[in-house]
Parts: C-alpha cells; sequence; structure tokens
C-alpha cells in the first residue's frame, strides 16, 4: 500500500525473518539510520527462529527505498501487504461479519448497496476476516510463494 503523507508516503509491508536475523535490530534502525517512522501492526518473531511482522512504515520516499534495500541486505524478505490477502469476490455473500472484526477498515459496508468492500491498501494482513468468514471468501497468504 502506497499513500502520501506529510513526510512522504506510508506503506505496509509483511516482512519474513530468517532464524539468524530474527534476533537482530533491524527494524529499530529503520528509524536510526533511514529516519524511517514505523507501526508494528502484528509480529510472530523469536530469536534463533523464523519469524514475520507486518510492518507500516512511514517517511520520504527515498528514505524507505534505501530502508527496504538494508532489509534485503540483512536477508529479510519483503512481501507487499497487498499479495498476502485475496478474497474472492463470487463467494462472498456480503454477510458483514468481517467488516466487525477489521482493526484498519480495509473491510466496509457500501451504504448505497449493501455489499462489503475490501481497500486491499488499507489491510495490515492480520488475517482476522480469514477466521469469520463463514463462507471462507477471504485468504491468507502463508506461502513464500514469489509473488512480486
Amino acid at each position: 500500500m502506497k499513500e502520501v503523507t506529510n513526510n512522504g508516503f506510508r506503506k505496509i509491508v509483511y516482512l519474513s525473518f530468517p532464524p539468524e536475523v530474527s534476533g537482530r535490530p533491524v527494524v529499530c534502525n529503520l528509524l536510526r539510520k533511514f529516519d524511517l517512522s514505523f507501526n508494528i501492526l502484528k509480529a510472530d518473531i523469536s530469536p534463533r527462529h523464523e519469524g514475520t511482522m507486518t510492518l507500516e512504515m512511514y517517511g520520504r520516499e527515498d528514505d524507505f527505498r534505501k530502508g527496504i534495500g538494508y532489509l534485503k541486505e540483512n536477508g529479510i524478505r519483503i512481501t507487499p501487504v497487498a499479495h498476502k490477502i485475496f478474497r474472492n469476490e463470487e463467494s462472498c455473500i456480503h454477510c458483514g461479519v468481517c467488516t466487525a472484526m477489521c482493526p484498519t477498515d480495509a473491510l466496509t459496508l457500501n451504504m448505497d448497496d449493501r455489499t462489503i468492500v475490501f481497500d486491499v491498501d488499507k489491510c495490515s494482513a492480520c488475517g482476522m476476516c480469514t477466521r469469520v468468514c463463514p463462507v471462507k471468501c477471504m485468504t491468507l497468504d502463508m506461502e513464500e510463494n514469489g509473488r512480486p
């Protein structure tokens, strides 16, 4: 997700940490070395184990690109969140259960036609919608399948 803000833009990314990197302060260095602010939306990381983190980053675009380069140099795989959550439009029954669970308002009710709207740019890939959807139209891709 990319959104222009006062300091440049904001982007949500999904990070995958190999065991040899998971105990190092690489995310903290985004602030110190690249002047990027961040918000950890979701994390499952332990030292010496593989880990994942959904990170919302704020800053200038050139600093962001340098920070992403730094993460990659340290062996961290970066996946845009838009490539982690999928919605099968044909399966959705527009019941609205997902909207109550979505912490970022990526899933909302269109009051005009009473359909659920999915704004992938607001999605943090927390997976709450996938757990509550009665028809399983929302899915979370946990594979590192090489999507761009």
